[in-house]
C-alpha cells in the first residue's frame, strides 16, 4: 500500500512538472536576455570570456607552472568552465525566489522552478563556453581524443551539484539575506581551494587529504582525464561523483520543502 502511493505522488509530481516545462523554458530564456541585455555582442561573450580569461590566466601563471602544466591554456579552461558553471549558476539560483517575490504572490507556480531555471540557463552559457575551449584546443594543437565525447557526464555530474546547491542557498536566503554576501566571500575561497589554476602535485599530502573533500575537485579532475589525459575515471570516481550530485539534490529539496510554505512571508 505504502509503495503504491509513493508511485501515485512520484506521478503526481512528474505530471506536474511537465505542466510547467514551457514556463521553465520562457524562464531559461528570460534570464540568458537579462544577462545579455543592452550587450552589443550578446551570447559571443559566452565564447569571448572564457577565452580573454584564458589569456590573462596564461600570462599570469604559465611562466610560474609552466615546469608542473603543459598545454597550461587547456588545464585552465577545462577546469575553468566546470568551475565557472557551478559558481555563476548558484550565485544566480541564490537570489531567484526574492528577486521573483511579485510573481510568487500572484499566481501559483512551483517555485522550484525559479532556482532550476536559473542552473539550466547556466548550462546553456556553458555549452556554448565548450566552443572557446575547442577554439583554443585547434590552436595549441591540443589532439582530440575520442573521450571528449564524454564531456556530457563530468557535466551532468556538476549540473546534479549546482542544482541541490542552487535550490538549498535560494531557500535560505529567502530567510537569512546575509548568505548572499557569504556566498560571494566563499566561492572566492572556494576558487583558491580548487586546482583551477595551478597543478595538485604542489601540494603536501595534508592538504591533499582536505582536497579530496572539495567537489569541484573531483568534477574538474574527471573533466581534464577526458580532455588531456584522454582517459576515463574507474567506477569509484564515477559513482563518487554522482553520489555527491544526488546527496547535494536530496538535501536542498529537503530544505526547499520544508521551508516554501512561508516564502511568501519573507519575500
Amino acid at each position: 500500500m505504502k509503495l503504491q502511493l509513493n508511485k501515485e505522488y512520484l506521478a503526481e509530481k512528474i505530471g506536474a512538472f511537465k505542466r510547467f516545462v514551457p514556463l521553465l523554458k520562457e524562464l531559461v530564456v528570460r534570464d540568458i536576455k537579462v544577462r545579455y541585455r543592452h550587450s552589443v555582442l550578446g551570447m559571443l561573450w559566452t565564447v569571448l570570456n572564457p577565452l580573454l580569461m584564458m589569456v590573462v590566466i596564461t600570462v599570469i601563471f604559465s611562466t610560474l607552472f609552466k615546469q608542473n602544466i603543459p598545454n597550461f591554456p587547456i588545464y585552465y579552461l577545462s577546469g575553468s568552465l566546470i568551475f565557472s558553471f557551478n559558481s555563476e549558476s548558484t550565485t544566480n539560483a541564490l537570489n531567484s525566489i526574492i528577486s521573483n517575490a511579485s510573481l510568487i504572490k500572484k499566481v501559483y507556480i512551483p517555485k522550484y522552478l525559479f532556482p532550476f531555471s536559473n542552473i539550466l540557463s547556466g548550462l546553456v552559457n556553458l555549452g556554448f563556453s565548450l566552443i572557446a575551449m575547442f577554439i583554443v584546443m585547434v590552436l595549441t594543437g591540443t589532439p582530440f581524443r575520442i573521450t571528449l565525447l564524454l564531456i556530457p557526464i563530468p557535466i551532468f555530474y556538476t549540473f546534479l551539484f549546482a542544482t541541490g546547491l542552487g535550490i538549498l542557498l535560494s531557500a535560505l536566503t529567502v530567510y537569512f539575506r546575509d548568505i548572499a554576501h557569504f556566498y560571494s566571500v566563499f566561492i572566492l575561497a572556494w576558487t583558491y581551494f580548487t586546482p583551477v589554476f595551478y597543478p595538485v602535485d604542489i601540494l603536501n599530502p595534508t592538504i591533499m587529504k582536505v582536497m579530496q573533500l572539495n567537489p569541484m575537485y573531483h568534477y574538474i579532475s574527471f573533466m581534464r582525464d577526458l580532455v588531456l589525459a584522454g582517459e576515463f575515471p574507474g567506477m569509484k570516481e564515477n559513482l563518487l561523483c554522482f553520489m555527491m550530485g544526488i546527496v547535494a539534490i536530496a538535501i536542498g529539496l529537503f530544505v526547499f520543502y520544508k521551508k516554501q510554505d512561508k516564502f511568501v512571508l519573507y519575500v
